[in-house]
């Protein structure tokens, strides 16, 4: 028996129709909103975005036709006012419950539902107590949202039913197997957790281990602000939200290494992780321009 034929390649428009998966990364999800504006200046169409955490936030106002309304929000909301739309989760399981900012991005933006938007659209989340991927498709598009950029720790789970669910990052940083529901497409993934050009891969084999200097008290930061440190020089602090970045982002590019490997798009886009801290989303304008900067190198380079 012959082999059967293969599927003829798709002609015409469709030939050219992409699939976004927008990973996730904290302020450095901004990049998406360069790499999108870079695709529709080469008239590349996008006929399907799925997105995780910051890129559901950027792929969801897209698929609803308002990346300029986000992008011009993000431009003019100064970095006083965007601390004081994180309202404090006081007694709750997170720093903040996101929802001054759910309503100042609903009145920005609109309220529509997800199976209306002109795009398809698949924001990814992770359900804590099953511990598995959630692929939001329908209804409120913030609610959606809200669930996919739930940080633990920063932002208060959203309960669906019986599901809590969080940060997509935290199993699918780079939404790229949730693409695949969206038809024939070209893959374009855009990957926030590129590696950095200081980057180590080689473990420390031989370290002693030793208990470090006892972190300065209130009394003792006062005197060091004031009269100058004694005894052992302290020269990095990581505060809280440092260290969760930091381990996120570690954990999140290890994923994302892997899921390359099992499962490569046509074209990947990389924001270098060090664009940024995560939570620096005043610095909208220099984002944006290494979207474009990183999609108009990628794009050269793979012959778009």
């Amino acid at each position: 028996m012959s082999d059967p034929a293969p599927a003829p390649a798709p002609t015409g428009s469709a030939a050219t129709a992409l699939t976004l998966a927008l990973g996730g990364g904290g302020a450095r999800g901004l990049a998406h909103i360069g790499v999108i504006e870079v695709l529709q200046a080469r008239g590349l169409q996008v006929a399907a975005v799925a997105g995780t955490s910051s890129g559901a936030l950027v792929g969801g106002a897209f698929a609803a036709g308002k990346l300029d309304v986000l992008r011009d929000w993000m431009l003019t909301t100064p970095r006083n006012r965007m601390l004081r739309l994180l309202d404090p989760g006081l007694g709750r399981p997170a720093m903040f419950t996101g929802t001054r900012l759910m309503r100042a991005l609903r009145e920005a933006i609109g309220e529509p539902r997800i199976e209306d938007l002109p795009i398809d659209f698949t924001a990814v989340a992770v359900d804590l107590h099953r511990q598995r991927e959630v692929w939001l498709r329908r209804g409120d598009l913030w609610d959606a949202l809200r669930a996919s950029f739930a940080i633990p720790g920063i932002f208060t789970p959203l309960m669906m039913g019986e599901m809590a669910l969080v940060d997509g990052g935290l199993l699918s940083p780079l939404p790229i197997t949730a693409t695949r529901l969206t038809g024939r497409h070209r893959v374009v993934a855009v990957d926030l957790n590129g590696s950095p050009p200081t980057r180590w891969d080689t473990p420390v084999r031989d370290v002693e281990a030793r208990h470090p200097e006892p972190e300065p008290g209130l009394l003792g930061r006062w005197m060091e602000r004031h009269v100058g440190p004694s005894g052992a020089q302290h020269t990095h602090h990581l505060s809280l939200v440092e260290v969760m970045a930091r381990a996120l982002d570690t954990m999140q590019e290890r994923i994302t290494h892997v899921q390359l490997a099992l499962d490569p798009p046509d074209l990947l886009i990389q924001i270098p992780r060090d664009a940024c801290q995560f939570y620096e989303f005043w610095r909208a304008a220099e984002l944006i321009d290494i979207g474009r900067r990183e999609a108009e190198k990628a794009l050269a380079a793979a012959g778009f």
